[in-house]
């Protein structure tokens, strides 16, 4: 799949899409793979709106990332589930291969990137996920594996536990590839066997020692839910990171 680099945003719009493939992704989370007609394509780091339509007319519309980029018809997303929710629990549990959805996007022009477009070195980008809040990272990360981009790249994932990382075996590949990624992970209930990092939330301290500092002026990117993401980014100001560098968003939705 080629990466957009052109600055011109792909133009939202409602389409319909068939569901392709969707299997679990972790334990409570599933992979969906779909075709959407008239896709224009979409920055890494984009979302889309998906919307159910019940048999009574009742309608739920609910915002998801996109967890692919590029040209082409074909849109991954990665939902992960809300206790009690509308749209999520239809998604994981009850949507088929052959099913269709209403979509629409893509959306978000803010929490986008792009690889240099002379195909060298840019800026530095962390990426600091929290849980789920990764899905439009790992877009993100696979648009500069699949540009063979220059640029310094590293990953800082909090989630729970191992069986619930997402992507995890392309992450893994990503970091024992032949462009510049690291992948660092911080397990708050419990690590996979072996490691002796301590199991805990994200602390000041780890968040210093497993990202770039700000003397390199990196571009940084951070989801999760949204208490994390705001002492992610109180940490990275008082750290000494620009805060127009710091680029957050919230997820949240059922």
């Amino acid at each position: 799949m080629s990466v957009v680099t052109e600055r011109v945003l792909p133009r939202a719009a409602w389409h319909t899409a068939d569901v392709v493939e969707v299997r679990r992704e972790t334990p409570t989370a599933a992979r969906i793979v779909l075709d959407v007609a008239g896709w224009p394509g979409n920055l890494p780091g984009q979302h889309l709106d998906v919307r159910l339509t019940a048999p009574d007319g009742y309608t739920a519309t609910r915002s998801y990332s996109i967890a692919s980029a590029g040209d082409g018809a074909r849109v991954v997303l990665a939902v992960a589930r809300v206790p009690d929710g509308e749209v999520s629990p239809f998604l994981i549990d009850e949507l088929r291969a052959g099913d269709r959805l209403e979509v629409h996007g893509p959306l978000g022009a803010y929490f986008v990137w792009r690889a240099p477009a002379d195909g060298g070195a840019g800026r530095p980008v962390q990426l600091i996920a929290g849980g789920s809040g990764v899905v439009p990272l790992y877009a993100i990360a696979q648009a500069h594996l699949d540009a063979a981009d220059a640029t310094p790249f590293r990953l800082l994932y909090s989630v729970r536990t191992p069986d619930d990382v997402f992507f995890a075996q392309e992450l893994d590949a990503a970091a024992h590839g032949s462009v510049p990624f690291v992948a660092d992970y911080v397990y708050t209930r419990r690590a996979p066997a072996g490691d002796d990092a301590p199991v805990g939330r994200l602390t000041r301290e780890r968040l210093a020692a497993a990202t770039f500092g700000p003397e390199g002026d990196p571009l940084v990117y951070v989801c999760g839910a949204t208490a994390f993401v705001e002492q992610v980014a109180t940490w990275l100001v008082d750290r000494g990171h620009d805060p127009r560098a710091i680029r957050t968003e919230r997820y949240g939705g059922t």
